[in-house]
């Protein structure tokens, strides 16, 4: 079915179309909490940067960023991404087409394109959003965000959107999808940056760290909720 959607943009706009009204539904009718309280003034003073969220999380994004925020998003060439992409641009959102994850991989499936689009999108000012895990490995981080943070200069800020009420879907990465009238919670975790002369032993160490700041705020979010993250089972299979 999602390679007969990637044949027709018409219908990957109009299922884009839906999904971006509803995303929107759900902005109006959540109440968030911001930890720390002032997320928003934070990065807004530190843009351009990089965000990154567990792939499980991606159709939370555009909840977790402020009105006319210059974003990025890079969002996989399959046909699901053209979904998302139209979404995303209609709710103020620029796609990257490319996939990424892991730095062996960017010679492939646009990878390499996709990281000199978010290089260049960080010059001008953009905040760049990618899921850093390997692909079709969940909670695993890969070496192209690394890449990117280290080419670049810029920080990487560990964020997650936590939900009281979502669906939670049995696929790869856990994906959660969140429902409207709900307490949510938005919490970064502490900036990352990776020195341009970064040898491979401080940017693997750079890797594990962005790991664990993304489960410490996924456990700590999730906990603020009464709730449990849907993708912490994966840890234990992957890691």
């Amino acid at each position: 079915m999602l390679k007969a959607i990637a044949r027709y943009p018409l219908i990957q706009a109009f299922i884009g179309g839906l999904l971006a009204a509803y995303l929107k539904f759900v902005r109006a009718t959540t109440r968030f909490d911001y930890e720390p309280s002032d997320i928003v003034d934070q990065l807004m003073a530190d843009t351009p940067f990089i965000c990154t969220m567990w792939h499980g999380q991606n159709f939370m994004l555009p909840l977790a960023m402020w009105k006319g925020a210059p974003v990025s998003v890079m969002i996989t060439r399959h046909g699901d991404g053209g979904v998302i992409a139209s979404a995303c641009e209609k709710m103020g959102i620029s796609a990257i087409r490319a996939s990424g994850g892991d730095q062996r991989k960017l010679e492939r499936k646009g990878g390499a394109a996709g990281l000199r689009a978010m290089l260049k999108a960080l010059e001008g000012g953009q905040i760049v959003v990618m899921t850093p895990d390997v692909p079709k490995v969940a909670r695993v981080a890969g070496a192209g965000i690394i890449a990117l943070a280290r080419l670049s200069g810029r920080p990487i800020y560990p964020l997650v959107v936590a939900s009281s009420r979502r669906i939670d879907l049995k696929n790869w990465d856990r994906t959660s999808i969140c429902l409207p009238f709900a307490r949510g919670v938005i919490m970064r975790g502490e900036p990352i940056y990776v020195a341009r002369d970064a040898d491979e032993a401080t940017q693997e160490a750079a890797r594990q760290r962005l790991e664990n700041s993304l489960d410490d705020i996924h456990d700590r979010a999730y906990a603020k909720l009464g709730t449990v993250d849907p993708g912490a089972v994966l840890k234990a299979i992957h890691r």
